[in-house]
C-alpha cells in the first residue's frame, strides 16, 4: 500500500514512540499505584484473526469491481484495519485479540467502483465499514450485529473494510470561489501540502491531523485546533458526493440555500451509516502571512472560561483559543514533551490559556493588542510567546504520550463534550465527579485533567484526559467509568460528543439526546438509502429497542 499505515498497536509513526522518563514513571507509581503490565504486548504475528467468512464467490465478485490486487484478506492487512485508536481498542489489539477484524479489505479507486462494491455487498449481505485514516476513538470502525438488517454483516455474511486510500486526489481548485474539490482518501498532510503549493490552506489541524483523511473529517464532523478562526470541518464543506447502496447523492449547489432542509447536514457526521462520501468540496483560505502564539495565566478555570467567553462573544477572536484547568496546567499537558520537568508551563499556579493568531502581519498585531486589553481586563496575566510556541510545537505529541503510558502500565483515555455557557460549569463538575467516583470506587483513583479548546458565542467544548492504574481488567474497568461519565453528560445538559463522533460507544446516549422521534427519523433515512442494512451496522443509528 502506497499510503503509510499507522502503528498497528498504537498511534502514528512507530519511530516516534519513546519510553516515559523515569521521574514521570516514578510519579505514576507513587501517586496512582501504576505497575508494569504482567505480560508484554503481542507481536503482530501473534494477533489472532478469525477465519474469513467470505467465500470465493464473494471475493471474486469484489475483485471484478476493483481488481484482484485491491481485495486483500491476508492476516496483517486485516489486523491493520481492526477497530480504531481508542484506549480500549489498543488494549485489546496489544493483547492479541482481533475477533472483530474485517474479513477482507477492499480498495476502490473511483466513485463508480464504490457504488458497484456497495451493490455487490448489498446483494450478498456483506457489511461495509468505510475506512479513512483509522483514527476513530468511539468504536466507529467496529460494526455490531444489532445494527444489521436481514442477517447482514456481523450477524451473518461478514464485513469488509472499504479503504479509500486510492481516492486521494485534489480534483480541482477554484480560486474565484476559493474552494477545492478533494477525494475522501486524501490524508490531511497531503491536502495541506498540495493546497500550499497554490498558496492555500484548509486551516484544519485536529490532533489526528497527521493520519486522518478528508472523508473522515466530514463523516465525523471533525474540529481542528484553529476552529475559532477557520470553523469546524463541517463549516468548511460546501458540497458532497455520496455513494449509497441505492445510488448517488450530489449535495450542494450554492454556499447557502433555502431549497428545503440542507441534506449536506444529514451526511456530515453520518459516520458511514448512510453511505460513503466520495467527494468533498471545501472552502480554502490563503496561507497566513503571520502566525503568533502566546500564553496567558488565569487564577482559576472559571475566571479563564469567562475571559474566553468574552473573546468568543465580543472579539477579537484568535484562530486558536484554549484553556487548561488547574490540574492540566500543573501537569503541563499543553507541552507533553516537558511533562514532569521544572519550569514548564505548569511552574506557576493557576490556569494556562493559549492563543494563536493567524493572518496578515498587520492584522495579527492588531488583534493581539486588542485581545491583550480584553484579557487583562478579565484578570489575565501575559506569559509571553513561550507557552504558546511550546504548545504549537508539540500539539501532535499527546497520542504518542498515551502509548508510552500504556507501555508503563498506566491507563490513559480522553472524552469530550460541549454545552451552552451557562451549563459549562455544571457539566465540568458533573463529569469530574462521575469519573473520579467510578475510578476511585474501583480502586484506581485517577489523575483527571480538562481543557476548553473550541469556543462559540453561545458555548464551548470540554475535553477531559484521564490517567489511572489499569486494574485487573482495564477494558471493563474503563467501560464502567465511561458509562458513568456519559450519563453525567446527558443529565447535565451536554452533548454526548463535540467532535469525536458517536460510533458504537456513544450510540445509546445519542438516542437519549435526540429522543425517540429523532431516532426514528434516522432509521427511516437508513432504511431508504441502505435497505439491506450493510452500511456500518450498529454505528450511529439507534435500533428501535433503544428508544
Amino acid at each position: 500500500m502506497e499510503t503509510r499505515d499507522m502503528l498497528w498497536s498504537g498511534w502514528g509513526d512507530p519511530g516516534l514512540a519513546a519510553p516515559l522518563p523515569e521521574p514521570v514513571a516514578g510519579l505514576l507509581r507513587d501517586m496512582l499505584g501504576v505497575r508494569p503490565a504482567e505480560r508484554p504486548p503481542a507481536d503482530l504475528d501473534g494477533v489472532g484473526v478469525p477465519a474469513c467468512r467470505l467465500d470465493d464467490g464473494d471475493l471474486t465478485a469484489l475483485a471484478k469491481v476493483v481488481g484482484d490486487s485491491n481485495v486483500r484478506a491476508d492476516a496483517e492487512t486485516r489486523v491493520r484495519h481492526t477497530r480504531g485508536k481508542s484506549t480500549p481498542d489498543l488494549l485489546r489489539i496489544r493483547a492479541g485479540e482481533a475477533a472483530d477484524a474485517p474479513d477482507a479489505v477492499v480498495l476502490p479507486g473511483s466513485h463508480d467502483e464504490v457504488l458497484a462494491v456497495l451493490r455487490a455487498c448489498a446483494e450478498r449481505r456483506i457489511a461495509v465499514v468505510p475506512f479513512g485514516g483509522g483514527t476513530s476513538v468511539v468504536g466507529g470502525l467496529a460494526p455490531s450485529a444489532d445494527g444489521a438488517a436481514d442477517g447482514a454483516g456481523t450477524g451473518g455474511g461478514g464485513f469488509v473494510a472499504l479503504d479509500l486510500r486510492r481516492m486521494d486526489a485534489v480534483v480541482s481548485v477554484d480560486e474565484t470561489a476559493r474552494t477545492a474539490v478533494l477525494q475522501p482518501g486524501l490524508r490531511a498532510p497531503d491536502a495541506e501540502a498540495r493546497l500550499g503549493e497554490r498558496g492555500y490552506t484548509l486551516g484544519h489541524f485536529p490532533q489526528s491531523f497527521e493520519w486522518a483523511s478528508i472523508g473522515g473529517f466530514a463523516a465525523a464532523r471533525s474540529s481542528g485546533q484553529a476552529s475559532a478562526g477557520y470553523g469546524r470541518f463541517d463549516d468548511m464543506v460546501v458540497a458532497l458526493t455520496v455513494a449509497t447502496p441505492e445510488g448517488t447523492l450530489d449535495l450542494g449547489r450554492a454556499p447557502k440555500s433555502a431549497a428545503g432542509p440542507d441534506l449536506r447536514q444529514l451526511v456530515l457526521g453520518s459516520e458511514g451509516a448512510f453511505g460513503v462520501i466520495t467527494s468533498v468540496t471545501v472552502r480554502i483560505h490563503p496561507v497566513p502571512e503571520a502566525r503568533e502564539y502566546e500564553g496567558w495565566r488565569f487564577a482559576s478555570f472559571g475566571e479563564g472560561a469567562a475571559a474566553l467567553r468574552r473573546l468568543a462573544q465580543d472579539g477579537p477572536l484568535p484562530a486558536v483559543l484554549r484553556l487548561s484547568d488547574e490540574t492540566e496546567t500543573v501537569v503541563g499537558l499543553a507541552d507533553p514533551a516537558a511533562i514532569g520537568t521544572p519550569g514548564g508551563a505548569g511552574a506557576s499556579a493557576g490556569c494556562l490559556a493559549v492563543l494563536g493568531f493567524e493572518g496578515t502581519a498587520r492584522g495579527v498585531a492588531g488583534r493581539r493588542t486588542e485581545a491583550a486589553e480584553a484579557l487583562r481586563a478579565a484578570g489575565g496575566e501575559p506569559l509571553g510567546t513561550g507557552p504558546g510556541e511550546k504548545w504549537a510545537h508539540g500539539r501532535f505529541n499527546a497520542p504518542y504520550l498515551r502509548d508510552s503510558l500504556l507501555d508503563a502500565g498506566a491507563f490513559a483515555e480522553t472524552l469530550e463534550t460541549a454545552a451552552f455557557w451557562p451549563d459549562v460549569p455544571r457539566l465540568y463538575d458533573a463529569v469530574r465527579s462521575a469519573l473520579i467516583g467510578a475510578l476511585s470506587g474501583a480502586g484506581t483513583p485517577p489523575l483527571l485533567m480538562c481543557h476548553i479548546s473550541h469556543v462559540y458565542p453561545s458555548g464551548a467544548s470540554l475535553y477531559f484526559t484521564v490517567v489511572s492504574a489499569q486494574g485487573a481488567d482495564p477494558v471493563a474497568h474503563w467501560d464502567a467509568a465511561k458509562r458513568a461519565a456519559n450519563d453525567a453528560i446527558i443529565d447535565a445538559g451536554g452533548t454526548i460528543s463535540h467532535h469525536h463522533g458517536v460510533g458504537t460507544d456513544h450510540r445509546d446516549w445519542y438516542a437519549r439526546e435526540i429522543g425517540p422521534l429523532g431516532a426514528a427519523v434516522l432509521r427511516a433515512v437508513k432504511e431508504r438509502v441502505d435497505p439491506a442494512g450493510i452500511m456500518n451496522p450498529g454505528v450511529l443509528v439507534p435500533p428501535a429497542a433503544e428508544e
